[in-house]
């Protein structure tokens, strides 16, 4: 593994019943690998996500603080067990001296998720299940308030979304336990979601005295921005945000919140964001409200986007590039509490330590490939079984499509998105079972679900190019991409009206190869 893991850990790698498979997310305080049962009882899971925290290869005074974050998180998995908080199944120490790396790391096995309440925004940044998932991030919040714990760190990324629609919430880095009317947490949060009388409180020798409304006012700005798809603060960034936070504080701005508000959810998100924390609305009479708002959709299913390839034949493609928020498989990683670096820059935004860097080995790091978009053009390109379609060809294709521009939109030729995809055609690729949409879609189409449909394309198109034909077979691949497998074939290469189209993705595989692969 060549991307700067916090704890490197081979494919295969056997830690008690468990073995290791692909790398699903890293950060600051560890990396998790989706792992399947080899052994044991039944009564496990068949697939997990196993979170090793980093171990002797640090500072005193950082490994202080590591294991500081890792008490916090194993007491409340193993004194809390609730249907909307993440569950934890055990956890490990790894005893093995010949990897140094990995000797004495603590593993942490949780339950898998299919994505994260952040991935799903930015493919649907408005979903139609936004009031049920509220109702059951609620529910979260009181079973942990209830409990007698605050979490510290609401936001849409350290929410989980399962396979059955249901919700959980997820690291509890920060999480504490109450001691009266207070918890004391560590000095980091997410601007965003920070009430006002906490942006700039002292730090005691314990930390940051935090209080459950903490939580509540992090739910209300979450609601805001489900159901309006814009923060309930003004500002383009969240430092601006932040100040205009403290000028609610002060009384010396009002709350603006989006006209797009149902009434009953503008009286829940105004009674979640008051100036003071004693205002605030909190436990059974948030839940009540929450329950009320969302009544008639607390059971409407919903899917994220689907990452994984099918093959299924179709007729003539037209496609190109670009509509793009990020890559969802990355950002679904991150709700496992690894891939946020506390300090830097104080943006909030978060960032997944090996996003620039993930899949080194199979495309260059310093040649221009939007960081957000490298996890998903990996996984994308390893999901083929064909030895032609590779990270670097799909990065290649992604340039010359769109320039990676996520906002494409060509109505004169049809094509939208990062992969131009035309709709009536993305129809027949966008299933990860092979099966067409029951209706043909309507853009924008987002990067997670444009790529995949890229890679399940390409995948199909490659066994199907006559042997013998001119020229290289990634380029080949990609001209019948633009027109179709047939016209490559006939023409015995690149077809005449395609070939600047085929010489500009040529020069993006030699520009976007690691060494030695060009």
């Amino acid at each position: 593994m060549n991307e700067p893991y916090a704890v490197p850990v081979p494919k295969g790698y056997r830690v008690g019943v468990w073995e290791v498979r692909e790398p699903i997310a890293t950060g600051a305080f560890g990396s998790v690998y989706a792992a399947r049962r080899v052994g044991g009882s039944p009564e496990l899971p068949a697939t997990v996500a196993l979170k090793f925290l980093p171990t002797g290869t640090a500072t005193p005074r950082r490994l202080t603080h590591l294991r500081e974050l890792i008490e916090r998180e194993v007491a409340l998995y193993r004194r809390l067990r609730h249907p909307r908080l993440v569950r934890m199944y055990e956890t490990l120490t790894v005893d093995d001296p010949g990897r140094p790396e990995l000797d004495g790391a603590t593993v942490l096995v949780l339950e898998r998720a299919e994505g994260s309440l952040s991935a799903l925004l930015r493919a649907v940044p408005r979903p139609e299940a936004g009031p049920a998932l509220l109702a059951q991030i609620c529910e979260g919040l009181a079973q942990l308030h209830d409990a007698g714990w605050v979490h510290g760190d609401l936001k849409p990324a350290n929410v989980l979304l399962m396979e059955d629609g249901s919700v959980r919430l997820a690291d509890f880095n920060m999480a504490a336990e109450l001691e009266g009317t207070h918890a004391y947490t560590p000095a980091f949060s997410t601007p965003d979601y920070t009430p006002p009388e906490l942006l700039w409180t002292e730090i005691g020798e314990r930390g940051r005295r935090i209080r459950p409304s903490a939580d509540v006012w992090a739910f209300g700005v979450l609601a805001h921005l489900v159901l309006t798809g814009s923060f309930p603060l003004p500002g383009a960034t969240p430092t601006a945000r932040r100040d205009a936070a403290a000028a609610y504080a002060r009384g010396t701005d009002e709350l603006r919140l989006s006209p797009e508000l149902a009434d009953g959810w503008r009286e829940i998100v105004g009674a979640c964001l008051t100036r003071s924390y004693r205002d605030r609305i909190t436990g059974e009479a948030l839940l009540r409200r929450v329950r009320a708002a969302a009544a008639g959709t607390a059971h409407r299913p919903f899917r994220l986007p689907r990452l994984l390839p099918a093959r299924r034949r179709v007729r003539r493609t037209s496609v190109a590039a670009a509509v793009a928020a990020g890559s969802l498989a990355a950002l679904a990683a991150l709700a496992y509490g690894v891939g946020f670096r506390p300090g830097g820059s104080g943006s909030g935004a978060p960032a997944s330590v090996a996003a620039a860097t993930y899949g080194a080995s199979d495309l260059r790091t310093d040649r221009g490939v939007p960081p957000a978009y490298r996890l998903l053009i990996v996984k994308t390109a390893h999901d083929c079984d064909q030895k032609e379609v590779t990270p670097v060809l799909i990065a290649a294709m992604l340039k010359v499509e769109s320039d990676f521009d996520p906002d494409l939109s060509d109505p004169a030729n049809d094509e939208y998105g990062i992969a131009r995809w035309t709709p009536r055609v993305l129809r027949w690729w966008m299933n990860e079972d092979g099966t067409p949409g029951e209706a043909v879609p309507q853009p924008p189409f987002p990067p997670a679900e444009s790529i995949p449909a890229m890679g399940r394309y390409l995948c199909w198109i490659a066994p199907r190019l006559e042997p013998g034909l001119r020229g290289d077979r990634r380029v080949l691949v990609a001209a019948a991409y633009r027109t179709s497998y047939k016209t490559v074939n006939k023409a015995g290469g690149v077809p005449a009206d395609t070939r600047a189209y085929a010489g500009r993705v040529a020069h993006y595989l030699t520009e976007y190869a690691p060494a030695g692969r060009r």
